[in-house]
């Protein structure tokens, strides 16, 4: 499997690069090389659980998962993530405790270090550019990232060790950093919202219900729920009233859903007179009061 493989050299590359680049942090005195580090090694812990993860997502639905085993791989961009904000916290505070008390840094040593930075990042996202998951194109997407940071580095270096203003190289730092912490916390966001089995972002549950309602036979939609697995697959169910029951009445609905991204509904379809025992749970039931009266007789 060509994505796996590509993950795997991506990682490996990360894993020593940013060893390697805490020394040179260490050496050169630079902190900005130090953010780049722990990005790179956020980001080489976020390759190596998403190529574990996924793996294992891609594992057919079974007893145990009956949804799949997607969620893994968006559990791996929590982890990931997580690990990115610490790391980031961290060194914009080591960033803020040099501007303070400014250290004297080799700037020849740090421009080196740049440029083998930019190098191996310029690689792993060459390697990581194809590939169709969540996980991959959130890989491909941290190459990137580095890819700038890096070059933000070297610009930096460059110009310190032209104008030998020191207090840049923590500034460049705080930038980086704070770009990594908004970037992923946002990413946080989004995998929360689909463990909370929030809507997705893009549907509006009052338009579909219109929708749906434009159906002669269709007298009221209720217990509407939509959620997704991983961002990008929906799901959906619902109880449907209606006064004649037709068998295509079902395949009807299905396939306005589907315009929706909706590709696997459960639908429940209820005739007139059936009195539906939780319709007072109804979620949406204090807008759409007035329908009641269809169903009590």
């Amino acid at each position: 499997m060509k994505t796996e493989k590509n993950i795997l050299i991506a990682f490996l590359l990360n894993i020593f690069f940013s060893i390697f680049e805490f020394i040179g942090g260490a050496i050169s005195g630079s902190v900005a090389i130090m953010s780049d580090a722990v990005h790179d090694l956020g980001d080489a812990t976020s390759i190596g659980i998403s190529y574990y993860l996924e793996k294992k997502s891609k594992k057919r639905p079974d007893e145990k998962h009956t949804y799949g085993y997607i969620r893994y791989s968006v559990m791996g961009s929590v982890i990931t993530t997580v690990i990115l904000i610490a790391g980031s916290i961290l060194v914009i505070y080591e960033s803020i405790k040099r501007i303070i008390n400014p250290i004297q840094i080799d700037y020849s040593k740090m421009i080196i270090f740049a440029v083998i930075g930019l190098i191996i990042n310029l690689i792993s996202a060459y390697v990581t550019r194809e590939g169709d998951s969540l996980n991959q194109k959130s890989v491909n997407l941290h190459m990137l990232e580095d890819v700038l940071g890096w070059a933000v580095v070297l610009i930096g270096a460059i110009v310190m060790n032209t104008t030998n203003i020191s207090i840049i190289d923590p500034i460049l730092s705080i930038c980086v950093s704070s770009f990594i912490f908004i970037s992923a916390i946002k990413n946080l966001k989004e995998a929360i919202d689909l463990f909370l089995e929030k809507t997705p972002k893009n549907i509006k549950i009052n338009e579909i219900k219109k929708e749906l309602l434009k159906d002669k036979e269709i007298i009221n939609v209720h217990h509407i729920h939509i959620w997704s697995i991983d961002g990008y697959e929906n799901l959906a169910t619902m109880h449907i009233v209606t006064t004649n029951y037709e068998s295509n009445l079902k395949h009807k609905v299905k396939e306005k859903l589907k315009q929706y991204g909706i590709n696997h509904s459960t639908i429940e379809i209820e005739k007139n007179e059936e009195h539906c025992d939780d319709e007072e749970c109804d979620i949406n039931h204090n807008e759409h009061r007035h329908h009641h009266h269809h169903h009590h007789h």
